[in-house]
């Protein structure tokens, strides 16, 4: 530090905060969010960490100085976590016989209450799964009011709450259901569902999960204007907020957890996590499964309109029984605050 300018001193002292919150953000998806709920809003934010650590690498390295070390270190350890932040190359086999593509989209009620300007959105999401034409569409934020006609799909699992306006959400399937069922959350809106599918001479569990809502608007407007009134208490709100969520999200993935370690048949869990890819809850969902993501896309995976930030928080998890050949996020596709993921993936037999 003796040999540094006063302003490089300043750069080493922020450089090293953020070794430090980059350090914890790594540990913190091994760790169960109702021990440290509040820490654990670093795991959003730790492709961000990375991406400083790698501008401060830069900064050192440009100077000859020893302090890119450190964020050199940090970012060798980062590379595990590279891959579920962006990818980049995708991987496109040709299309055989006996492939099945898989959609998971929340409509957000297919723009029942206009938040959308325009009336043509319900029907731009039907063309658009007619078009895309997945064997099973898992959609999150369901709602029949919305009086959008799916009749291409022969078998359908809906599970709905609510008097006058009826949500929940739904499995639709080319192929025959030969079970179904839902797993209900305490205190919470959101809900698990999932169905057992025959296809051919297999059987497979589909789970379509919704869980908790860390409830940040996509322009994140709440918390501008918290940091704009240097209101304290409206940030702590929100970061509060964000910390109950977590808990109710990991007592929601144990459940999860629970229900499919019963489960004989290969599994497919699709569906709006609400949370990022380096979350203990996603590390307990995803298991020993496959994320389509890693496998086979390209780039950032935006699956989230969130205005500042690249999130993915829609997955599709697959047993490790199947191929995944393809897979793709529709970013392009704004038709709700989430975006339409597929994958194409084909059962291989032992």
């Amino acid at each position: 530090m003796k040999t540094l300018s006063r302003f490089n001193k300043g750069m080493y002292i922020v450089n090293t905060v953020v070794i430090v919150l980059t350090f914890m953000a790594y540990v913190f998806p091994f760790l169960a969010p109702n021990l440290f709920p509040f820490l654990s809003v670093l795991t959003l934010v730790l492709p961000l960490f990375l991406i400083i650590n790698a501008l401060f690498f830069m900064y050192w390295l440009i100077q000859f100085k020893r302090q890119m070390i450190l964020s050199g270190f940090v970012l060798i350890l980062g590379i595990t976590f590279i891959n579920k932040f962006y990818k980049f190359s995708e991987l496109d086999l040709p299309p055989e016989e006996g492939d099945m593509v898989v959609m998971s989209y929340n409509v957000r009620l297919f723009n029942l209450f206009q938040w959308i300007p325009g009336n043509d959105v319900q029907e731009k999401i039907k063309n658009f799964i007619n078009e895309i034409n997945p064997d099973i569409l898992c959609v999150q934020e369901y709602s029949e009011n919305a009086g959008v006609d799916l009749r291409v799909y022969k078998y359908r699992t809906l599970f709905m709450q609510g008097n006058k306006i009826k949500t929940g959400q739904a499995i639709f399937s080319k192929y025959p259901i030969i079970d179904e069922g839902q797993i209900t959350f305490e205190s919470s809106h959101n809900m698990l569902i999932y169905a057992d599918i025959r296809k051919g001479q297999d059987t497979l569990r589909v789970y379509n999960m919704h869980l908790e809502s860390i409830k940040i608007s996509p322009d994140v407007n709440e918390i501008e204007r918290s940091v704009d009134s240097i209101n304290k208490k409206k940030s702590t709100l929100v970061f509060n907020r964000i910390s109950d969520a977590f808990k109710k999200q990991q007592q929601q993935a144990e459940k999860l957890m629970e229900h499919k370690s019963k489960c004989r048949y290969p599994m497919l869990i699709c569906g709006d996590m609400n949370n990022s890819a380096f979350s203990y809850v996603y590390r307990s969902i995803k298991g020993d499964l496959n994320d389509c993501f890693e496998e086979a896309g390209k780039g950032f995976g935006k699956t989230y309109n969130f205005k500042y930030y690249p999130a993915r928080i829609d997955y599709i998890f697959a047993d490790r029984k199947f191929k995944v050949k393809a897979f793709k996020n529709y970013s392009e596709f704004k038709n709700s605050d989430h975006f339409p993921v597929v994958t194409r993936i084909r059962y291989e037999r032992d």
